[in-house]
């Protein structure tokens, strides 16, 4: 993708110009980002999709005048168990539809000027008219597309963050709005992490929300430690603690003082590994969802060449990034390097890749790739 080139999805100002006055900085409304934009699934392939066991599906039913007012339901839900469509104030939300829509996929990855790292998923909010999940703000970026019908979005640099109590949603307790706009077929809206926001559906509506996750440092380190423990053996080796200076001791059942410094200095070997901990935070960062399952498929020797003859492509579930030193898939790492590098990387950004360049992969990497086929990984190109 060429950076510097204007986009109409960004109201006419390129991805370089776009990172750099508006992400995690302020809101942007483009009108008409996706011109004459029409639903990649209509009412009844979402609500289809909503009964699959394999998408995360939650409803959010308003009810007026009771306590607390507002009902939560986990998925999956069958049509009989939603609503009539003309009752109002009821929604529900399909999360990481990219993954099961090919179109939806393909719209989700118009928005990779941001790193794979940060990108996450793309979910559908259906709601009848005056539907809507009450104000809040989202710990994450995220881009708001007006798919079906029209939404009232409220926002506000939202201070005070205290919730309504009792409420099985997070809902703010004293949202203070400051402009208000309605969103209409391909209009888009981009709001910045905890910037209050609160959507209203008039009449029935679709919106497509395009969410990027911020990992945490909490998180961040407990992922790595519990990785770099897999490897410890080889990162700090298996020397024994001594203490043969140690005195006869009056407390037993102290910690000796010498093997807190011992057992320091092996997790400082540990993280001193600068490879071990970008191989652990790229196995991380491109694991797949839970939900996320491949189809396998039974290897044959012929594979190899069908690859070389039409090319792959990455299946749409596929995560898939790289470093200076590494590739990483669906939470797996390899080392790469030379031309095998080059071409891995441009199938990691381009999410394929040539009968030509599988062609020219080495013999070290042909089977490699081979393998992520039959693993279901990887798709020919058509």
């Amino acid at each position: 993708m060429d950076v510097t080139q204007a986009l109409s999805l960004l109201g006419g100002i390129s991805p370089q110009v776009f990172m750099k006055r508006y992400w995690q900085k302020k809101p942007l409304l483009v009108r008409q980002a996706v011109p004459d934009f029409k639903p990649l699934l209509d009412r009844a392939q979402l609500f289809e999709l909503a009964a699959n066991e394999d998408a995360q599906t939650r409803m959010v039913i308003q009810e007026p005048g009771s306590k607390p007012g507002w009902r939560f339901k986990h998925g999956p839900f069958q049509r009989r168990a939603l609503p009539p469509l003309k009752q109002p104030g009821w929604s529900i939300l399909v999360q990481g539809v990219d993954l099961h829509h090919e179109r939806v996929h393909d719209l989700m990855n118009q928005f990779r000027f941001v790193p794979d790292a940060r990108l996450d998923d793309l979910m559908i909010s259906y709601a009848t008219d005056g539907g809507g999940v009450g104000p809040h703000y989202d710990s994450y970026d995220v881009f708001l597309l007006q798919a079906h019908g029209k939404r009232r979005w409220r926002i506000g640099r939202q201070k005070d963050l205290s919730l309504q109590p009792d409420v099985p949603l997070k809902i703010l307790a004293n949202f203070e709005p400051e402009v208000e706009y309605v969103l209409e077929p391909g209009d888009l809206l981009y709001l910045p992490p905890r910037y209050a926001h609160d959507g209203i559906a008039e009449g029935e509506c679709m919106t497509y929300s395009i969410g990027f996750r911020i990992p945490n440092r909490a998180e961040l380190a407990r992922e790595l430690l519990q990785r770099l423990a897999e490897d410890a053996e080889e990162a700090v080796g298996v020397s024994l603690y001594r203490d043969p200076n140690q005195p006869a001791v009056a407390q037993p059942a102290e910690i000796p003082a010498r093997m807190l410094e011992f057992a320091q200095d092996a997790l400082q070997d540990a993280l001193q590994d600068s490879r071990a901990l970008a191989r652990g935070l790229g196995e991380y960062l491109t694991e797949p969802k839970p939900n996320v399952w491949f189809d396998a498929r039974v290897a044959a020797a012929k594979d190899a060449q069908t690859l070389k003859a039409l090319g792959v492509r990455l299946d749409r579930r596929t995560r898939m990034m790289f470093d200076a030193h590494h590739v990483f898939i669906n939470g797996e790492s390899f080392s790469a390097s030379g031309r095998d590098a080059a071409f891995m990387r441009v199938l990691a950004n381009e999410r394929a890749l040539s009968a030509r360049d599988v062609c020219s992969l080495s013999a070290q990497a042909l089977p490699l790739v081979t393998a992520w086929w039959v693993n279901g990984w990887l798709q020919v190109l058509e």
